[in-house]
C-alpha cells in the first residue's frame, strides 16, 4: 500500500557529503512521521533522524550538527543531507514512513509503518 524508493547513496571520502532521498507512493491518505534509520555490519538498526508532520525533528546524538532531515512541500518525499561524513557513518540507510493508508473502497484507514529497501552509504578513510 506504500512504496518507498530511496536514492542518493554511494561511496564518499571522509569529510564529504551525500544527500539521500526517499519518495513515497501508494494509497496514502496522510503521512505522520518520516525517518531515516541505518544499520552497520554486525550492529542493530538505529534511528538516525525523524521528521514529524508538524516538521518537528529529532536526531541521534552521533549525527547532530552534521545531518539534516527535511520533507518536501508535497509531503511525499524525505531527504537526509549528510555532511562531514566519517567511516563510522558507513551503513545501509533505510527510509521509514508512518502513514494512514486507504485500505478499501469504503475509505477505511489503517496506520502502517513502511520501510524502503535500503541504500548503501560507504565512507572511506
Amino acid at each position: 500500500q506504500v512504496q518507498l524508493v530511496e536514492s542518493g547513496g554511494g561511496l564518499v571520502q571522509t569529510g564529504g557529503s551525500l544527500r539521500l532521498s526517499c519518495t513515497a507512493s501508494g494509497t496514502i491518505f496522510s503521512i505522520d512521521a518520516m525517518a531515516w534509520y541505518r544499520q552497520a555490519p554486525g550492529k542493530q538498526r538505529e534511528l538516525v533522524a525523524r521528521c514529524f508532520s508538524e516538521r518537528r525533528t529529532n536526531y541521534a546524538d552521533s549525527v547532530k550538527g552534521r545531518f539534516t532531515i527535511s520533507r518536501d512541500s508535497t509531503d511525499r518525499a524525505v531527504f537526509l543531507q549528510m555532511n562531514s561524513l566519517g567511516p563510522e557513518d558507513t551503513a545501509v540507510y533505510y527510509c521509514n514512513v508512518d502513514s494512514y493508508v486507504v485500505t478499501s473502497n469504503s475509505g477505511a484507514l489503517r496506520y502502517v509503518s513502511s520501510w524502503g529497501q535500503g541504500i548503501q552509504v560507504t565512507v572511506s578513510s
